[in-house]
């Protein structure tokens, strides 16, 4: 597509605001994958195309070539996901989600898998009644699977056991041990718990549909958690913005 218009659609991952009236988004589509997208005029009062223009929109969208940029055309939002603009912490969460999406997606790289996750996600986040620490833990440790970080969780790495023993997760190395065996390329090791072990095997195998289809309680949902957050930080070798205000929201 150089010249002609086409018709895709897209998640609103980031959104900055350019000259009086102008937004450049960073769109997710199935098709192209990542890519910066130009809305002229987005700002103005009563755009046609404001709604569509804001994370983590899901939106119908028109769009053309233009040198390097992809342009804006018309938007048709399918799912604003208005409910987590009323919670802070939601939203702040959904945040993250997208950035982290942007993180491990290559621009005009399809990747409709992950396209995919992150609809599912946000939906879980908006209108299910699911732990929100339950849906962050299981999207995180998905969406590295998908983008290839995923971490080897079968069995311990190093003595081969299926029954991992006091279940460790090597966040540099991306695989599981049991407590007592030591590996020699080991860095950091963070623990899981058995159940913590067994949800995270459940997360990198089941159907998109049932990602979210169990429970783990309070303390090993905390321990899985954090060693997601830990693996990311650790296999991209960077900091997260959305997820520091995120934590800063809890206090």
């Amino acid at each position: 597509m150089q010249t002609g218009k086409a018709v895709t659609s897209g998640v609103v991952l980031r959104v900055t605001d350019t000259k009086e009236t102008d937004r450049i988004l960073t769109v997710l589509t199935p098709d192209r994958g990542k890519i910066p997208l130009i809305a002229r005029g987005a700002r103005r009062k009563n755009s046609r195309l404001a709604a569509a223009c804001q994370m983590p929109a899901y939106s119908e969208l028109t769009i053309y070539k233009r040198g390097g940029w992809y342009l804006l055309d018309e938007a048709s939002p399918i799912e604003l996901f208005d409910g987590l603009g009323r919670d802070i912490q939601l939203l702040a969460l959904a945040a993250w989600f997208c950035e982290l999406t942007e993180a491990v997606c290559a621009e005009e790289t399809a990747c409709p898998e992950i396209l995919s996750l992150l609809l599912n996600g946000l939906y879980a986040l908006c209108y299910t009644e699911k732990e929100p620490q339950l849906v962050k833990a299981a999207f995180q440790f998905r969406l590295m699977a998908l983008a290839g970080f995923e971490p080897l969780a079968e069995g311990c790495a190093v003595c081969g056991a299926r029954d991992v023993r006091a279940p460790m997760l090597d966040i540099f190395g991306g695989f599981v041990t049991c407590g007592g065996c030591k590996s020699p390329d080991s860095r950091m090791r963070l623990p899981l718990t058995e159940g913590g072990l067994a949800a995270l095997r459940h997360v990198l195998s089941a159907d998109g549909k049932r990602l979210y289809s169990f429970t783990l309680e309070k303390s090993a949902l905390q321990t899985l958690d954090h060693a997601g957050e830990a693996f990311i930080a650790a296999q991209l070798e960077r900091s997260f913005r959305t997820l520091d205000y995120y934590k800063s929201l809890l206090g």
